[in-house]
Order: structure tokens, then C-alpha cells, then sequence
């Protein structure tokens, strides 16, 4: 029994410090000094792009095509307006963050913000 909860408490700790990753890609977000809390949006669709231009909506990989679709069922699940974040690595393209928000915005996604964290000093 102590073995059991020895092993749990690690667990956990391992699992505090990010010492065994959580899903989804692994982003290191670019710094602004101006950065919103998106928190309290009401409705929000996180698109994450990796280094290596990988997508990914809400920690499912997609494609560029296949994006809009699935958007669209989560604004009718959402009845309402539904907040697009995207949250792209540092890393990546600019011309990769042009190509989501151009296919987004032609398909009538108006409500796009781009994830920063805030920078320090």
C-alpha cells in the first residue's frame, strides 16, 4: 500500500513540473509587452502552430484544409461568437501564421487574437 501512494506522489510531482509533456505540441510563445489575459473569453478555439508548422485544434492535429470545418462545428456548439486563438511557436513562420489567419478570414472568421506571454521588464 505505501509502494502505491510512493508511486502516486511521484506521479504527481513528475506531473507538476512538466517532466512528462501534456498533450499537444510543445510551443515556446513569442513576448510582447502588451499582451491580453484570453482567459475570460467566452467561447474560445485554441489553434496551435509548431516550429515545424504542424497544426493542431485544441490539441488534435488538423490540416490547413480540414481547419474552417471544424471551426465551424465548434461556433454552432458555442451558439454565439467563438474567440480563435492562435497560439504559434516563436519558431514558426510568419508566412505559416499569414496562411492560417488568410484561410481563416476567408471563411469568415472575423475574432482572431494571437497568444503572447507577457514580456518581463
Amino acid at each position: 500500500m505505501i509502494d502505491v501512494m510512493m508511486f502516486l506522489l511521484v506521479f504527481f510531482v513528475l506531473i507538476s513540473q512538466n517532466v512528462i509533456p501534456a498533450l499537444g505540441v510543445k510551443t515556446k510563445l513569442p513576448e510582447a509587452s502588451q499582451s491580453d489575459d484570453l482567459r475570460s473569453a467566452t467561447k474560445r478555439a485554441v489553434v496551435t502552430i509548431a516550429a515545424d508548422g504542424l497544426l493542431q485544434l485544441e490539441g488534435k492535429q488538423v490540416t490547413l484544409a480540414e481547419l474552417p470545418a471544424r471551426l465551424k462545428l465548434m461556433q454552432q456548439d458555442a451558439q454565439g461568437r467563438l474567440v480563435i486563438v492562435i497560439n504559434g511557436d516563436e519558431a514558426s513562420t510568419l508566412q505559416q501564421l499569414i496562411g492560417v489567419m488568410d484561410t481563416l478570414k476567408g471563411h469568415g472568421f472575423e475574432a482572431l487574437s494571437i497568444a503572447t506571454k507577457k514580456k518581463l521588464g
